[in-house]
């Protein structure tokens, strides 16, 4: 943390403007990310307190507020829409918990009585076969047995069966036409979907699933930041969009604008496209990027 963010971040401020600039680029992750360079300004740490602390630095400018909005489980409503699973579907039409949902299934308990440990099981359940994980891999990630695991992945598929018919056409498809695509077609190709060695070929098809779900998100959000910048522009807003961490936008607002810019960054977020199931936006607000979550 001190040599990589304390030491570095101040000595590159720019002289002239008093802040950090960051470089986007659009297509360097294969997934259709944007990536941030000199200095990664998406990869200020997060999951350690000490870590956290370093976005207290990130400040809006003079009289005005940073504002963050963070697309709720995007990949997720994404499955969702692209297996037409039923039991999916109706978890996020009705604003159920998705990953409790989960943990009461696979752990074989009642929904209201789902700890705190079962349902970030469950979530890292929902994320890694979304993502082609493995009975081994999900065995590592949750510190159980294979056979565990094994038994867990049948539960999860009993509950959202048309999520296992997705992702495997997921796999059919990718075989059959060398590439994976997005909803919008964007196109990634997979040149070892073919591969005779197992090890290769499992790879590409976990990018085979990864990339429609992950690929179509970077997309969304792409089409979200164009249309929140051009209403900017028109209505000659004083307010910046400042940084984009993957699902999340930040702004530099100032008051007089807030509460337009609330309504407006959730409009065009949650309709930047039609789903069969709604994105959701969680929003924050604060003095510096720490207060943000």
């Amino acid at each position: 943390l001190l040599s990589t963010y304390v030491k570095t971040l101040p000595v590159i401020i720019n002289p002239h403007t008093g802040k950090i600039h960051t470089h986007f680029q659009p297509s360097n992750a294969a997934t259709g990310r944007l990536s941030s360079d000199n200095p990664n300004l998406q990869n200020i740490p997060v999951r350690t307190e000490n870590g956290r602390k370093l976005r207290k630095g990130f400040i809006p400018s003079k009289g005005r507020t940073l504002l963050s909005a963070d697309y709720s489980q995007v990949e997720l409503r994404l499955l969702a829409h692209f297996s037409q699973d039923e039991s999916m579907l109706e978890a996020f039409h009705n604003d159920l918990d998705i990953h409790r949902q989960t943990a009461a299934e696979v752990f074989e308990v009642p929904l209201d009585q789902v700890t705190k440990d079962q349902r970030n099981g469950a979530k890292a359940i929902n994320f890694g076969l979304m993502y082609g994980q493995t009975s081994f891999g999900l065995s590592q990630a949750l510190r159980i047995s294979q056979g565990e695991a094994k038994k867990y992945i049948t539960s999860y598929f009993k509950k959202f069966h048309s999520v296992k018919s997705y992702l495997d056409s997921l796999k059919e498809l990718a075989e059959e036409k060398g590439y994976a695509e997005t909803m919008f077609g964007r196109k990634r190709n997979l040149p070892d979907i073919k591969s005779t060695n197992r090890q290769v070929k499992a790879m590409a098809e976990r990018v085979a699933i990864n990339s429609p779900i992950q690929g179509t998100a970077a997309d969304i959000i792409k089409l979200a930041m164009i249309n929140i910048q051009d209403i900017i522009q028109q209505r000659n807003l004083l307010s910046r969009m400042i940084l984009q961490v993957h699902d999340e936008l930040i702004f530099d607002v100032v008051p007089e604008e807030l509460e337009l810019m609330k309504v407006m960054v959730v409009e065009q977020m949650e309709g930047a496209v039609k789903l069969s199931v709604p994105l959701r936006v969680d929003m924050g607000l604060g003095n510096n990027w720490y207060d943000l979550k």
